[in-house]
């Protein structure tokens, strides 16, 4: 863990080896991941998850879009969880799946919101975070789009990709203009963490025939 998300206190380490072990419990009645993942959830999803707090350290107020299961959501909320300034929401429109993150919200005292919306339903409610994050939401060109009133705010985003995410930066920069940097995953050596700033949609001209 600290070499993923640098140290952390062992109060910390026990609720994060508390919260993989209600999350197995949860995921046995509800769809939380995928069956294949479930043997591995520390590797694949806790450390994947905790490995953002090392490229924004500073961030206190983070935003994670698509919840689900709690990646990378919950974890941040738990390794912040000793910092008085710090807050994560979390939005996520599965309502069994919000539950979940409530229950571990309120189990843990974390200091996090769960947002049981559409991501479009969230804009006029919630403001500008330091960072935006999501984890397998959708493709990189549609989640700019659901991204885009935060970061042409000032947001940071963070968001997982896999094998195939050079495809999706070529699709997305044909509608947008962003600043890029790539982060190779410290999991998994065929992942990356696109770090996107100032996100800006292109101007297409359109020539009357």
């Amino acid at each position: 863990m600290c070499r993923v998300a640098g140290p952390v206190s062992r109060e910390t380490f026990e609720r994060l080896v508390a919260f993989e072990a209600l999350f197995q419990k949860w995921a046995r009645r509800i769809n939380l991941s995928a069956p294949s993942t479930l043997n591995d959830v520390w590797s694949r999803h806790i450390l994947d998850s905790a490995q953002l707090l090392r490229l924004a350290p500073e961030a206190q107020r983070w935003l994670d879009l698509g919840s689900g299961g709690g990646f990378p959501g919950l974890v941040l909320a738990i390794l912040l969880s000793e910092r008085p300034a710090a807050h994560v929401d979390l939005v996520e429109s599965n309502r069994k799946k919000a539950a979940f993150l409530q229950s571990v919200i309120g189990q843990f005292g974390l200091p996090a919101r769960v947002h049981a919306l559409r991501v479009g339903d969230v804009y006029a409610s919630l403001g500008t975070p330091d960072v935006v994050t999501a984890r397998a939401l959708a493709p990189l060109f549609s989640l700019l789009g659901l991204a885009e009133p935060w970061l042409s705010a000032g947001a940071t985003g963070l968001f997982h990709k896999g094998r195939d995410y050079r495809n999706e930066i070529e699709e997305s920069a044909h509608q947008w203009r962003f600043d890029l940097l790539e982060h190779r995953s410290m999991i998994d050596p065929q992942s990356v963490i696109l770090e996107i700033r100032d996100l800006t949609p292109k101007i297409v001209t359109r020539l009357n025939q």
